[in-house]
């Protein structure tokens, strides 16, 4: 399902939580929204949940107004996890299963499956408080993705993981797209910005800031900067080209490489010298990571403001 969100405006007593923000969701896409705390990022998932309304513009899923029938195809994992602590885990999982209109019988299959995969199905028969964070969060991002919705909103879905069950739930993700979903995840994760998601936006202070696919915006914020390795049996030809180009020369990762950090527009000259003094092993350009980005682009921001 396309999600469209236009001119979204959202207010709070004084407070601007959202000012005229446009958003296009790609179907099946997994979509990172973006911003500091206190941006309008929940405010804005709020209203895709129908907790709240926008105060003026409109959400379309596939073409159409954001209805109450577009509940059930959407499934929500909250920043703030809550699941009852007294109940055991296999039943409360079947319970919240059932009020998606999974019959019993079928919630237990494929919540047996879940719990298998995320190895918590001895956990079954527990009480919720006696699992650890991380294993209730497992569980409640299994009964979320249970009924199979068109569209995931995942806020924060790594706080708390080791690296071990992050991957995991990265994997997860990634598959429930590949199988159809459009999935939007506000994190403050940008590791996990590069990994996951096909297209970002960035929100500051209520309104839209950045917006785009994320290969895009990488390349868009280049600076220039080239990294070579090369192999040279006698690194002090290589050394001098200091005098001629804007280089940083340190070693290699093996033995006889040098690495080249080189900032220019064009490096062919450079390239065509190293090569007569040593043999090539790898180039290329060295992109801004997304936290840089996400760093830049709101204190510039902050800074008209």
């Amino acid at each position: 399902m396309k999600i469209e969100v236009t001119n979204v405006t959202k207010r709070y007593a004084d407070h601007l939580a959202l000012n005229n923000v446009s958003l296009q969701v790609p179907e099946q896409s997994i979509y990172g929204l973006l911003g500091p705390n206190g941006a309008g990022k929940t405010t804005l998932i709020r209203i895709l949940n129908q907790i709240t309304g926008p105060d003026t513009g409109q959400v379309l899923i596939d073409g159409k107004p954001l209805s109450p029938q577009h509940v059930e195809r959407i499934g929500y994992l909250p920043e703030e996890r809550g699941l009852y602590k007294k109940m055991k885990v296999g039943e409360q999982a079947i319970y919240l299963a059932q009020l998606k209109g999974i019959e019993k019988p079928e919630a237990t299959k494929r919540l047996k499956s879940w719990f298998d995969r995320f190895e918590i199905g001895d956990w079954w028969n527990k009480a919720v408080e006696e699992l650890s964070k991380g294993m209730q969060q497992k569980v409640q991002f299994i009964t979320t993705v249970i009924h199979e919705p068109d569209i995931l909103i995942f806020d924060e879905p790594f706080s708390g993981f080791d690296p071990i069950n992050a991957n995991l739930l990265k994997e997860s993700i990634l598959e429930l797209r590949d199988k159809g979903a459009t999935i939007l995840l506000s994190t403050h994760n940008m590791s996990s910005v590069e990994e996951l998601c096909d297209s970002i936006s960035l929100i500051n202070k209520g309104e839209k800031i950045l917006e785009g696919k994320v290969s895009d915006i990488k390349r868009q914020h280049h600076t220039s900067t080239h990294e070579i390795v090369v192999h040279a049996e006698d690194p002090q030809p290589i050394m001098a080209l200091t005098d001629d180009f804007n280089l940083k020369i340190e070693d290699g990762d093996t033995q006889d490489t040098l690495k080249i950090t080189f900032i220019g527009e064009s490096p062919n000259t450079l390239l065509h010298k190293v090569m007569e003094l040593g043999s090539l092993v790898s180039y290329h350009e060295i992109l801004p990571s997304m936290n840089d980005i996400f760093i830049q682009e709101v204190q510039s921001k902050n800074r008209q403001s």
